[in-house]
């Protein structure tokens, strides 16, 4: 095993990973699924005579011991205040483990399928549950985790897709000025919606990152827990145009009410932050681009048709940020 945590990440084994369980106390049985996740590595083990649990591998360098450590606080400070979340374990009197040049948490195992998006009645469940996280949320401020603002997700995203050879160079001029274009909106919808409040999120609350039984829901992958506007964590949930987003919009925020109000203003963000999630997005894979797993997953990163696609959607991103914000009648 080298000791250079980013060797190690790439070539991680499935004798390395048993042997981090083993050291944490875990009976593995033999049985290893590796579950889907670009940014971590992550298994679900089987456990002697136990339920599966969950092993999440981190990537080198993206988190900081302390601001993993603060995801996990967040998560189990929900779990306690009886919110469906799944947090990690702790073994040893902490919920991050080290083994050799390894990071791993260690959670329970949960199945089940992503929520039904026209269902009216997970709507508002789905309402309920972000206005609970967001309860706890605005207790207190994170420390070592960053913000869902313009600066990091924007400008740092596009300068790092031009400083690199991603965008066809037929395409790079264009894009230069359709971005110089796209944050002038992003901007103007931030001033309109004023001086709205960042408290703790999810962050990347997506119908991803919902698990649904017969009997339960949960809610998972606070990997990428931020600060920012409450928006962020409901309006992934909205799907197709503006006609068929109203009702869904509605019984998001009939449900977030029962538990906490809702600043209207903030719905001048939605395509804002949709606008800003794409280009984060992009720069992600980017940023990720040497790791063959990404290049296996996003074959169609570096191709011409995609960045054209890119800057159409980019382009319509723009005309939408021009247009009135969907419209909520409070109660």
């Amino acid at each position: 095993m080298t000791a250079d945590p980013t060797l190690a990440y790439a070539d991680l084994q499935p004798d390395d990973i048993f042997a981090a369980m083993d050291e944490l106390g875990f009976r593995c049985d033999g049985r290893f699924l590796a579950l889907n996740s670009y940014e971590n590595r992550v298994y679900q083990i089987g456990i002697e005579n136990e339920r599966p649990v969950v092993a999440k591998f981190y990537r080198p360098g993206r988190w900081s011991d302390d601001a993993i450590l603060e995801e996990h606080a967040f998560t189990i400070e929900l779990e306690q205040a009886e919110i469906p979340v799944v947090a990690p374990i702790e073994l040893n009197e902490t919920t991050l483990h080290h083994f050799g040049p390894f990071r791993l948490s260690i959670c329970p195992c949960m199945g089940g399928r992503a929520p039904e998006l026209d269902d009216e009645k997970m709507q508002r469940q789905l309402g309920r549950l972000v206005a609970r996280i967001h309860l706890q949320g605005e207790t207190r401020k994170f420390e070592h985790r960053p913000a869902v603002e313009i600066e990091s997700y924007g400008y740092d995203s596009v300068d790092f897709l031009l400083d690199n050879d991603f965008i066809p160079e037929d395409l790079r001029e264009s894009y230069g000025t359709l971005v110089d274009q796209l944050f002038d909106n992003v901007h103007a919808c931030f001033d309109r919606a004023g001086n709205v409040r960042d408290i703790r999120l999810h962050a990347d609350f997506h119908p991803g990152n919902v698990l649904v039984t017969e009997s339960a829901l949960h809610i998972v992958d606070f990997d990428d827990t931020r600060s920012g506007p409450a928006v962020q964590d409901l309006w992934m949930f909205l799907s197709g145009d503006k006609q068929e987003q109203l009702p869904q919009l509605a019984a998001l925020l009939d449900g977030y009410g029962e538990f906490r109000q809702f600043d209207a203003r903030e719905l001048n963000l939605i395509e804002a932050l949709r606008s800003l999630r794409i280009v984060h997005y992009a720069a992600w894979i980017g940023r990720r681009w040497d790791d063959p797993a990404f290049r296996i997953a996003f074959p169609w990163f570096d191709s011409p048709r995609y960045w054209g696609e890119h800057i159409l959607t980019l382009r319509e991103q723009v005309a939408l940020m021009q247009e009135p914000p969907l419209q909520w009648l409070a109660p």
